[in-house]
């Protein structure tokens, strides 16, 4: 389990990445770390969402 020095480090780094527009799939932490959770609960904050008509071409 991280720390909250390390739960505060990946939840900022995932937010940068989503506002950076990187994949998901760039998380470097593995599935079974709370460190994941956190990357993920800060990209999805940040990350741009589909709106009604953009996945339309």
């Amino acid at each position: 389990m991280g720390t909250r020095e390390d739960i505060a480090r990946a939840l900022n780094e995932g937010a940068e990445a989503g506002r950076q527009g990187d994949p998901p799939t760039t998380c470097p932490h593995p599935s079974t770390s709370v460190l994941r959770t956190a990357w993920i609960r800060g990209y999805a904050g940040t990350a741009p969402r589909l709106t009604h008509g953009d996945d339309e071409a």
